[in-house]
């Protein structure tokens, strides 16, 4: 296959493939519903169990946050210092994952707190 055949048939594969997985997740919940009906169950009821963890909507934040700062701090050491071209990938993946990381510790860190606060 040449370069132009594979150009055009990327965008194809990639459209059909997220139409076949959402078509895929809208088909299997709602045939998990019929399921839950014909056993008498209400599905409204079930969907209780899977309760969103707010925690992890923290977590998720703080690691998004602290990965863009990282990644900033990273295009201006860059920027600055002018490293060579074979060190600055090493740069940019080693500030990434240590602000990610603090982040994550920040995360932790205002959980347990906060269920400090509710246990007493």
């Amino acid at each position: 296959m040449d370069q132009e055949q594979l150009a055009v048939m990327i965008p194809m594969v990639v459209c059909t493939g997220m139409f076949a997985m959402i078509f895929g997740i809208v088909y299997l919940r709602n045939r998990e519903r019929m399921a839950m009906i014909e056993r008498g169950m209400d599905p409204r009821t079930a969907t209780d169990v899977k309760k969103m963890n707010h925690n992890a909507i923290l977590t998720w934040g703080l690691l998004l946050v602290g990965a863009g700062l990282g990644l900033f701090l990273a295009f201006l050491a860059d920027c600055i210092i002018k490293p060579d071209s074979d060190t600055a990938p090493a740069l940019f993946f080693s500030l990434i994952a240590m602000f990610g990381g603090a982040g994550l510790y920040l995360a932790y860190y205002i959980q347990r707190k906060h269920d400090r606060k509710e246990v007493e």
